[in-house]
């Protein structure tokens, strides 16, 4: 595989507009790992109807948390994926950017979210699910440009308007670019 295809850790995939699988429709996807054997990403702009509370019920903190909970992706909705940009008080996690970190230790997003809840709702996301690749299949739909390619932002990935998130990732994208921003999901609905 060229090394031209291999996206980024860290980096965000913006959905191109002929995307129209609903999983993606209008979605931005922080690569988590890319190789020769598959790609792990996770959907950062799908919350959920369901908070900390709701899913985490046997734990002891979060429990009773109003920590919001986002659909990382259609694979595995049963297994919870943590991204923060606070290593400081949360160990355990793969470091993906200068400033981000995906997984870490549960039991110490609890304490942040007791000790600080306006810094957990700011620097933790916890997602359902994520988005899997197997191999080449990432590479295939680049090609077709189901994806655009664009830097990743930890500040995006933590952007309160998640419904905005998916145009201020395309139109970072550059000029070139503004008119698809703005262009409705789905042709038909013009």
């Amino acid at each position: 595989m060229g090394r031209e295809l291999i996206v980024a850790q860290g980096a965000f995939l913006a959905a191109g507009p002929d995307l129209v699988d609903p999983n993606f429709l209008h979605t931005v996807v922080l690569m988590c790992s890319h190789t020769d054997e598959g790609a792990y990403g996770l959907v950062l702009n799908r919350p959920s109807e369901f908070r900390a509370r709701d899913v985490l019920g046997s734990h002891p903190v979060l429990k009773s948390s109003e920590l919001r909970m986002f659909i990382g992706g259609p694979v595995s909705l049963d297994t919870l994926q943590i991204v923060h940009r606070a290593p400081d008080v949360i160990t355990g996690g793969v470091q993906i950017a200068d400033d981000l970190w995906v997984g870490g230790e549960l039991d110490e997003v609890g304490a942040l979210v007791e000790r600080d809840p306006q810094r957990a709702e700011r620097d933790v996301k916890l997602l359902l699910g994520y988005a899997g690749w197997g191999p080449v299949q990432l590479e295939g739909e680049l090609q077709e440009g189901a994806w655009l390619p664009a830097l990743g932002s930890t500040a995006r990935v933590f952007q309160h308007d998640t419904q905005r998130l998916w145009r201020d990732v395309v139109l970072d994208l550059g000029p070139q670019f503004r008119s698809l921003a703005f262009e409705p999901p789905d042709p038909d609905w013009n």
